[in-house]
């Protein structure tokens, strides 16, 4: 796959980074999205350090992302136990077929 060097505006400032080909819209959204992050960042806590708001940014966008793989392995440990249960009681059942055929 080759790539496209894409302009994104952070901070006010442009900057050429390379996207793989089909994906220049995902990352000028993400492009946005960090953005408004910064931005709504500096308003909320005065700062006006970039290298401050974009290691608070960073941190921020890393906690959230550690908390939604927890959620998901949550959700994929919960549905392995519930796939498990469903599989037992299908075997169980198809025991009792079998027992009441012979």
């Amino acid at each position: 796959m080759s790539n496209q060097a894409v302009d994104v505006k952070i901070l006010g400032k442009l900057t050429r980074v390379n996207c793989p080909s089909g994906e220049e819209e995902s990352l000028q959204n993400a492009a946005k999205d960090l953005d408004n992050r910064l931005s709504e960042l500096a308003e909320r806590t005065k700062v006006t350090n970039e290298v401050q708001l974009l290691t608070f940014a960073a941190l921020n966008i890393c906690y959230e992302l550690h908390n939604k793989n927890r959620e998901d392995d949550s959700q994929q440990t919960k549905l392995t136990e519930k796939i498990e249960l469903l599989s037992a009681s299908l075997d169980d059942a198809l025991k009792k077929v079998k027992l009441e055929k012979s």
